[in-house]
């Protein structure tokens, strides 16, 4: 594996939350980074960031619902650096509300970020990997590729529709020993994603239950990097949530159900938007401020009673 100090790493989403948190990370260990984001302003910005912390860093503009942005961005780290060791695939967007009261284009344009553009990242690069023989490709998924996510359907599919595709992509490379693709696993993250997510619940959007530090991703990247693996779940929650989905996913979808529907229900009324879907927004940063502020929380008692529910399912199945 590439040492950190003097690799050559490429981030796909690098604007806000995991991303910024990841490049700030790579920049310390002394990486040499390539950034990419939909805003050259902000890309600018963490691009200034990451140098002062003495990491050389380019900056490449990327859409990367755009097939060809993506081979333009990896010319680009070819350009200056003539290889890449590290591909890391970390745009995303999320829209929450019923289903049905979601605009179809809406929902299309979530799996065209989360889905596609992590498809198109992988296009771009594994023939470089190849012609390298070596290469880690970092996938974010989400605990949503395990876990349902009702009001939130379109983000579910592309976030399930990912474990498909890089499961199949290793069954692919079996040949290739010296590629690696390697999945990330979060929960709840406290980004400005949330803040920036299409909503037509009618509801403001807050985060309950434990939150994970964007910099507590970004060290498990950092650990992929090191030693590359299949799944890495971020946290005790990420863990607890597959091994539930897995054994009882009766009563996980049933309480999944429940808790997305009090939490939207029980928020200050808000009106629709569409987030940052079709544009970024202005305002960036690491933290979206949720661990900080009364946030509606799932209290322990709620943890408690579905992990009684999960327990007792169990049993009766046994």
């Amino acid at each position: 594996m590439p040492r950190i100090q003097g690799a050559i790493v490429v981030i796909a989403g690098a604007s806000s939350g995991i991303g910024r948190a990841t490049a700030q990370r790579l920049a310390r260990e002394g990486a040499r980074l390539v950034l990419a984001s939909r805003r050259p302003d902000t890309l600018r910005t963490v691009r200034e960031e990451c140098e002062r912390l003495g990491a050389e860093t380019i900056a490449v503009p990327t859409d990367v619902t755009d097939p060809g942005a993506l081979r333009d961005l990896a010319e680009a780290a070819l350009s200056r650096f003539g290889r890449i060791d590290v591909w890391i695939n970390n745009a995303g967007v999320g829209v929450v509300g019923t289903f049905e009261e979601v605009p179809i284009e809406s929902h299309a344009q979530v799996v065209r970020i989360n889905l596609l553009g992590q498809v198109n990242g992988a296009h771009a690069v594994l023939p470089v990997f190849k012609r390298q023989r070596h290469g880690v490709m970092i996938n974010t998924l989400s605990i949503g590729s395990w876990v349902p996510t009702p009001f939130a359907a379109s983000y579910g599919a592309a976030k399930a529709g990912l474990r498909g595709f890089t499961e199949s992509l290793r069954g692919e490379l079996q040949d290739w020993p010296g590629i690696h693709v390697c999945d990330l696993y979060p929960a709840v993250v406290d980004t400005p994603g949330l803040r920036h997510a299409a909503n037509h619940s009618g509801h403001r959007i807050d985060a309950g239950g434990p939150i994970a530090s964007p910099f507590e991703v970004a060290e498990t990247i950092v650990s992929l990097i090191r030693r590359p693996r299949s799944a890495a779940p971020v946290g005790w929650s990420a863990q607890l949530l597959r091994i539930a989905a897995t054994l009882a996913p009766t009563p996980v979808r049933w309480a999944a159900g429940k808790a997305m529907k009090k939490g939207l229900s029980s928020g200050p009324r808000a009106a629709p938007t569409e987030g940052n879907l079709f544009s970024a927004p202005r305002d960036h940063g690491v933290y979206g401020g949720f661990r900080s502020e009364a946030a509606i929380r799932i209290p322990a008692k709620a943890w408690l009673a579905a992990a009684g529910i999960i327990g007792f399912w169990l049993a009766r199945r046994r």
